[in-house]
């Protein structure tokens, strides 16, 4: 067991052996010290993978994106808005991702500025699911003209089939911990 199913069985919660519940240290506080030992494991996982930025969605992959970013020689991380902005013009590559935790679907958006043609780009986030986050973000890649060199995340809920997905892309996935099943509103690892 590494340290991240660990710290999953010690704080997160399962909720109808659906959902799992990370957010003493993931999604509404912040484990600082546990971001940067996940960073420092994207890193080996890719040894010698050069990349440009790291690209993730708001609002939950940011402070993950930002911890991978460091490790990475503190390459710029960009990422995806879920929402509408006065600041953000017309300029945009644009995709909708449906949320598989709060079953909606949000039109994406990241300004041409930041995702150009022939960047290498790794993907991060915090769960993986049914992969629509990270595909949403893989067609903001390709609208660019970049490459999705690899996806990175803290938890995948492996049942869901999202990694299949990206993998049949062609595209490489990590994950810190990746959950079998839930049985009796526990993971299975």
């Amino acid at each position: 067991m590494n340290a991240i199913e660990q710290k999953i069985l010690e704080e997160g919660t399962v909720i109808d052996n659906d959902i799992i519940k990370v957010d003493s240290f993931l999604n509404h506080q912040i484990d600082v010290k546990f971001l940067k030992e996940f960073a420092a494991m994207v890193k080996d996982a890719f040894p010698g993978l050069h990349i440009d930025k790291v690209l993730t969605i708001e609002t939950s992959g940011l402070a993950v994106a930002y911890a991978v970013s460091e490790v990475f020689d503190d390459v710029p991380m960009v990422f995806a808005k879920k929402s509408k902005s006065k600041t953000v013009g017309p300029d945009v590559y644009k995709t909708n991702v449906m949320s598989f935790t709060r079953g909606t679907v949000s039109e994406v958006t990241v300004s041409q500025r930041f995702l150009n043609k022939g960047e290498n780009i790794l993907i991060v986030d915090d769960f993986l699911a049914e992969g629509n986050a990270s595909l949403g973000l893989i067609d903001l890649c390709t609208q660019a003209g970049a490459v999705p060199v690899g996806v990175a995340v803290v938890i995948e809920k492996e049942f869901q089939g999202g990694r299949k997905r990206i993998e049949s892309l062609g595209i490489p996935v990590f994950s810190g911990a990746s959950i079998k099943s839930f049985q009796d509103n526990k993971p299975r690892f």
